[in-house]
């Protein structure tokens, strides 16, 4: 029996996702999350075959949950659910450790084969993504993943640096993180330091070309 997480903030999508992957007999889902903090910490908790992972999730993006999950557990197969075909959206799924890559306007029969064959311990990209474009895919995420000021960030910045992409003030983001203001703006300090990002606009356009914000 191979057992899912789901986790994608619309709770639409997630029931129809349950009710089509458990059509299968061998699938099950175990747990489903509305946001990335929440997907972390299901996945720690039930420890699944698979975890689908919408691309933009709030509190933590589908790449950061990739990431973390990853590190957490290896075993885990992350399979990344995404609107955007854009390439530069593949690297850096493939840089945080996914094994899949499937585009959202995919058919039932593509999701349940792209869940087969990373369990076989393949790489699945979505038809559009062509064979050959994979190990182009996988050598430039090596690459983008060597020399990324981004992964010099600890994971507390990480979480600091999306929510204030998201336009959370510091109070806000101390209360979201049961953190203190100055604790927070500590964090802010490093992570643009670390960057080399001055304004918050600075910080946003930076969001925005990782496809965070």
């Amino acid at each position: 029996m191979t057992t899912i997480l789901l986790a994608d903030d619309h709770q639409v999508l997630r029931e129809a996702l349950r009710l089509l992957l458990e059509v299968q007999p061998d699938f099950r889902v175990v747990a489903e999350a509305g946001d990335g903090l929440e997907a972390v910490s299901l996945a720690e908790k039930h420890r699944p075959d698979v975890l689908l992972v919408d691309m933009m999730m709030p509190g933590l993006t589908g790449l950061e949950v990739a990431r973390r999950v990853k590190r957490l557990s290896p075993a885990i197969k992350v399979i990344v659910l995404s609107m955007y075909d854009a390439e530069n959206y593949v690297v850096e799924s493939l840089a945080a450790g996914a094994e899949g890559y499937v585009l959202k306007q995919s058919s039932t029969h593509e999701l349940v084969s792209a869940i087969r064959q990373v369990m076989g311990g393949t790489v699945y990209l979505s038809p559009s993504l062509n064979e050959r474009a994979v190990q182009a895919y996988i050598q430039r995420a090596q690459e983008a993943h060597s020399e990324d000021p981004f992964d010099l960030l600890s994971d507390r910045e990480r979480e600091v640096f999306q929510l204030a992409a998201e336009g959370l003030s510091n109070p806000q983001i101390a209360e979201r993180l049961s953190l203190s203001p100055r604790t927070v703006e500590m964090h802010r300090s490093h992570l643009m330091r670390k960057l080399g990002l001055k304004t918050q606009t600075d910080l946003v356009k930076y969001a925005i070309r990782r496809g965070i914000a």
